[in-house]
């Protein structure tokens, strides 16, 4: 705690003047011993020694010390219970206070301040600026920065999550800015650059090697815990943060990016560089900019890819969205490549479906080419199984629907009544329905009813019962019959009996 000089000067007078002892002073002003010590120690005088009385734990300060002096890193909630395990009779607390003045302290690490030669080398990482709400998902705001280490000139552009894709389009899109690449691009330990890491032993991300083989710079992640090999990029995220992001107002991610090129293209620009306070950043750019790598010819593809499977309905599924896709690839295997603006869905390399990319949660993007070739298709196959049943029937039915088709008749309609009279009068009075109806020439559905139609007159036959189902759940209506013959049959029976 800071003492007042107020406090200090306090302390010297009941000291120097008064000689009054250390606990004295230190219960006069509500102080700690150690900072009444402290402040005489400051004046000059050495630190009075403090009678000790014996302690109970004095037997096991070897055992402490040796303990520490092997495992230097060991809790003392740890060394505690092993000591009690050897007979310690005292409390945690008191115990903790001992280990704490005998562990071994850490000398402090002194760092030099790393330099690098113009074109060298550029620091890449990720800053979180809060979260964007998209609808019903909440998004995170990512700034992907990249900062040359010797010009400190800076990129920015925010997406809307730290995925490969905006990793390697961030790349992309510094690179075309500052027309010209660094030789070592340097990362911390995170995912989209290192997959694996044992000692010097490194693993890169095989799309990272993919992106620095088409630009030739070199990869390289900083030491593990050794965050300050990478300050710059750490400190010009901060800068950001301070300088461009704070107070600014923004309608969507495509305003604001435009808003952060401007800044970086004026005033970071021209703020003072930090390696060099006499020039501006854009001074010291102009400097290193002939020794940065030229562009190659053709910019690199940064898309985001994802092998997925195809369910039972034709949709894929992609960052919390789904995405339509011909039906007749339900069941199957594709591969969706992603950028910031669309998502296009392959097939052996061969495009099937391609949506604007959406940023929201659990929403539905459909092709009306898509939904109509579905709903044709089902209706086609209504049909089919409608034919497949006529053909069951009666083999003859398929002669009869070519020849309706060819005398332009609907092949949907024509089912349909086919299948009505099936049902009416049984497959043996249809099959005999049809055969008349070709060998007369009428191909027709209504040829067939009336040919059924004809023949149960001629057998004196009750029309067939007609059943209207006015529901999907099958609601039948049946007529209700009248009772006047039946009160016919009642009156005949009374006037035969008064005959009687």
């Amino acid at each position: 705690m800071a003492l007042s000089r107020e406090q200090e000067t306090d302390i010297l007078r009941y000291y120097f003047a008064e000689k009054w002892r250390v606990g004295t002073i230190a219960r006069q002003l509500n102080l700690h011993h150690s900072s009444v010590e402290r402040v005489i120690a400051q004046a000059g005088i050495p630190k009075p020694e403090r009678t000790t009385q014996p302690s109970i734990i004095d037997p096991y300060l070897p055992f402490i010390v040796e303990t520490l002096a092997q495992y230097p890193s060991l809790t003392s909630a740890r060394l505690y219970q092993m000591a009690v395990e050897r007979g310690y009779p005292g409390g945690p607390s008191h115990f903790r206070d001992h280990v704490a003045q005998l562990r071994p302290k850490k000398l402090p690490e002194a760092f030099l301040r790393l330099k690098t030669l113009p074109g060298e080398q550029a620091q890449i990482d990720w800053g979180h600026f809060g979260d964007v709400q998209i609808g019903q998902a909440k998004r995170q705001l990512m700034a992907f920065v990249m900062v040359l280490s010797y010009s400190r000139r800076i990129f920015v552009q925010f997406f809307l999550n730290a995925r490969m894709g905006p990793f390697l389009q961030g790349h992309v899109n510094a690179f075309e800015q500052w027309q010209s690449v660094p030789r070592v691009c340097l990362y911390d330990n995170l995912r989209s650059a290192v997959i694996s890491r044992q000692g010097k032993a490194i693993q890169f991300n095989p799309a990272l090697l993919e992106l620095a083989a088409h630009y030739h710079f070199e990869p390289r992640p900083v030491a593990v815990a050794r965050g300050n090999e990478k300050g710059r990029v750490e400190r010009a995220i901060r800068y950001i943060r301070d300088n461009c992001f704070a107070g600014r107002t923004w309608t969507d991610l495509e305003d604001l990016n435009a808003q952060a090129l401007a800044w970086s293209q004026a005033h970071a620009m021209d703020r003072r560089c930090p390696g060099d306070t006499s020039r501006t950043v854009r001074e010291v750019f102009a400097e290193e900019q002939p020794q940065l790598m030229a562009l190659p010819d053709n910019p690199f593809a940064a898309e985001e890819k994802l092998a997925v499977s195809v369910d039972k309905t034709p949709f894929v599924r992609f960052d919390l969205n789904d995405y339509s896709v011909p039906h007749e690839y339900v069941r199957s295997k594709l591969l969706i490549v992603a950028n910031e603006q669309q998502v296009r869905v392959l097939h052996e390399h061969k495009q099937v479906a391609c949506h604007p990319r959406h940023y929201g949660k659990g929403e539905q993007i459909v092709q009306a080419e898509h939904h109509e070739a579905l709903v044709n298709h089902k209706r086609q196959a209504k049909s089919h199984n409608g034919q497949h049943r006529l053909q069951a029937a009666c083999p003859q039915t398929e002669v009869l629907l070519q020849q309706a088709v060819e005398r332009g008749h609907p092949l949907a309609t024509t089912v349909r009544l086919l299948l009505q009279s099936l049902d009416d009068y049984g497959s043996q009075a249809f099959c005999q329905a049809v055969v008349k109806a070709l060998a007369s020439d009428s191909p027709h559905a209504n040829a067939v009813a009336q040919i059924l139609q004809c023949e149960r007159e001629k057998q004196h036959l009750p029309p067939p019962l007609t059943i209207s189902i006015n529901h999907p759940k099958a609601k039948l209506q049946v007529p209700t019959a009248t009772l006047d013959r039946y009160r016919s049959l009642i009156t005949e029976d009374e006037d035969s009996g008064e005959d009687e």
